[in-house]
């Protein structure tokens, strides 16, 4: 087995030593080598190629962020993840735009293994001559990790957060404070008095909520919609908030666990992210999608399929894997078309996202696996869906 190579980057020679050593377990599968100066770590990278790029965020000279633009801009297949304490949060803040992933120091040897294991295995999706592998060496630019939401993340993880701590961050922009209110105030969530304020909101949806409201608005506000002239990005969003919105109701009328609610929220909101990558970086064939479909009667994702080799679904779900969010969400995004194609059937985010997004088909093309739904128990439940599906009013 090949090993996958790794460069640590840290101006601390005692961080990197201790790296080393907690990491020794690991040599047999990673090719890992320790530098210390951004430089000659830029230096090492053009003349071998490394799989993942892991960057202390304040170093002298050149910090993480500048370091990790310019890894950014010469090897831009390379992952890139960025290590901060909490006090250069603004040193990390500015290496966000430049990175896929943020852990926060001091970050255990788990944690760590688990965030380069979990952006090797989307490596792997690329592995041998595949569709996905052609299709994303294609692609000029993927969006980083949008950098109010992380702030948002590292706010939620102090135990000293609020709803008032929480609404102070999302409040910074106020083109997202009024998105935000926008929803929270349509029919989609069903509250039952107007909201004029984001700790309300916060309150009566939950923290949850309002955190996956707050990725899917940065994600789509990455893309000018000036630019993408062969997709409607206001039409795809007001479809993404309702399949969002609809996969948390099919997921709570189902009974399932609050996580699960959660995760066909976000996967909903998030499903179609890759049709907008492919639409930004691929925009003179992206065009010959909808007329393809159309003329031969075949979903959107397999006339996608015909012309790029690989579909929006694992296009998205491979952007999201880059970023760290949850497997049952990176799931729900790659396998939304086409359910059976997930190993296991257990019951997971990806059947509700898989019935609303098809019961909320824009083109009508989208088509329900009626075998995969029944193999989980939830056939039965169609007709209820349906309904529900029907009472969603547009944002």
């Amino acid at each position: 087995m090949d090993k996958r190579r790794i460069l640590f980057v840290d101006d601390e020679p005692g961080v990197l030593a201790e790296l080393e050593q907690t990491l020794a377990g690991m040599r047999e599968r990673w090719d890992m080598e320790f530098i210390t100066d951004p430089l000659r770590a830029l230096a090492r990278l053009d003349a071998d190629p490394f799989d993942v790029v892991i960057s202390d965020s304040r170093m002298p000279g050149m910090n993480g962020g500048q370091f990790l633009g310019e890894v950014m801009l010469r090897h831009p297949r390379a992952v890139r993840i960025i290590l901060s304490r909490p006090m250069d949060r603004d040193d990390a803040l500015e290496a966000l735009n430049a990175s896929h992933q943020f852990l926060a120091k001091p970050c255990s040897a788990e944690t760590l293994k688990a965030a380069v294991a979990r952006a090797l295995a989307l490596r792997k999706l690329l592995a041998g001559d595949t569709p996905l592998k052609s299709l994303i060496s294609r692609l000029d630019s993927l969006p980083s990790m949008p950098a109010l939401y992380t702030r948002m993340v590292q706010e939620l993880q102090s135990p000293r957060s609020t709803a008032d701590s929480v609404a102070a961050i999302v409040a910074q922009d106020p083109a997202m404070t009024a998105k935000i209110l926008q929803l929270v105030n349509s029919a989609f969530f069903s509250l039952s008095r107007h909201v004029s304020d984001l700790p309300t909101a916060i309150v009566l949806l939950g923290l949850d909520t309002i955190r996956a409201l707050v990725l899917s608005v940065q994600v789509f506000s990455q893309f000018d919609p000036q630019t993408l002239q062969t997709l409607s990005v206001d039409t795809l969003w007001q479809h993404s908030v309702r399949v969002g919105a609809l996969a948390k109701r099919l997921a709570g009328s189902a009974g399932v666990d609050r996580e699960m609610v959660n995760d066909a929220l976000t996967a909903g909101l998030l499903h179609d992210v890759g049709k907008l990558i492919l639409a930004a970086n691929l925009p003179n064939i992206y065009v010959k999608v909808a007329p393809l479909a159309q003329a031969e009667g075949i979903p959107e994702c397999e006339a996608e399929r015909r012309l790029f080799g690989a579909a929006h679904g694992e296009t998205g779900a491979y952007l999201l894997g880059l970023w760290g969010l949850p497997e049952p969400i990176v799931e729900a995004v790659a396998y939304h078309h086409h359910p059976q194609d997930r190993e296991t059937r257990e019951l997971s985010a990806l059947a509700f996202v898989h019935a609303a997004n098809a019961l909320c088909s824009m083109t009508g093309t989208a088509r329900l696996d009626h075998a995969y739904l029944d193999e989980l128990g939830l056939g039965g439940r169609l007709d209820a869906w349906r309904e529900l599906a029907a009472g969603d009013a547009d944002v």
